[in-house]
């Protein structure tokens, strides 16, 4: 992966990220792949994770925005690649900031948008469509360094994040992080309307089980500037 800036736009910890994943089929998926990538397998499978996860210390080009720095963010994910660059694209982020979901839409092109939304260290709660929808989970034994040869790796450990310029460009950003601690022994519980949060196509999720259940530990992150596909992915 080339380097294209030595300073981030977007520092701050990401903490207590569950991801919930599910193994599905390409047709789901393939509208949401940004131009010159191609779906990341595992084991043959196209996944998608529902992410539950807490931002702390948020900074934009080294400023905290007073009211802004700490919140959640609930996503669903999609895991691509273009040859040995690999990372992901958003189908959908939550966020409870108006504020916040405007600026990523507006000056990013991301995928937010605003509901009520509280959360605790191992619950989420947002409230879209006229109904809540909620995500918990509890954690058991002590979080490890899984191989990186597991899928557990897979899911966590992403450098880089991907998505469409207005133009229709694909944009793709840097993303640093230590390699996290993961608790693999999960319960969790969802009460989640896929099709009202995501849209209908996505309803499916709600039938079927999970093929993972982790939760990452996290950790103070970097996120640097967009560039084109063909400069950081070469």
């Amino acid at each position: 992966m080339t380097t294209t800036s030595t300073s981030p736009f977007l520092t701050a910890s990401w903490r207590d990220l569950c991801l919930v994943t599910w193994a599905v089929p390409d047709a789901l998926l393939a509208p949401h792949v940004p131009a010159g990538l191609e779906l990341d397998r595992w084991e043959g499978s196209a996944l998608v994770s529902l992410v539950a996860f807490r931002f702390e210390d948020t900074r934009v080009f080294g400023l905290p925005w007073p009211g802004f720095t700490a919140f959640p963010e609930l996503n669903l994910r999609v895991y691509v690649r273009r040859g040995d660059c690999r990372g992901v694209c958003f189908v959908r982020e939550y966020v409870p900031s108006p504020v916040v979901a405007w600026i990523a839409r507006t000056v990013y092109n991301e995928p937010y948008r605003a509901a009520p939304y509280r959360a605790e260290a191992t619950r989420h709660v947002l409230n879209v469509g006229g109904r809540k929808h909620s995500i918990e989970w509890d954690t058991r034994g002590a979080a490890e360094v899984p191989g990186p040869d597991t899928l557990a790796h897979f899911l966590k450990e992403h450098d880089t994040g991907f998505g469409r310029a207005r133009s229709g460009e694909t944009r793709a950003y840097r993303v640093e992080h230590p390699t996290w601690r993961a608790w693999l022994d999960v319960e969790s519980e969802l009460d989640v309307d896929f099709g009202l949060l995501y849209g209908n196509e996505w309803s499916v999720l709600g039938t079927m089980a999970p093929r993972s259940v982790i939760v990452a530990e996290g950790s103070p992150v970097q996120v640097f500037g967009a560039a084109s596909l063909d400069l950081l992915c070469e």
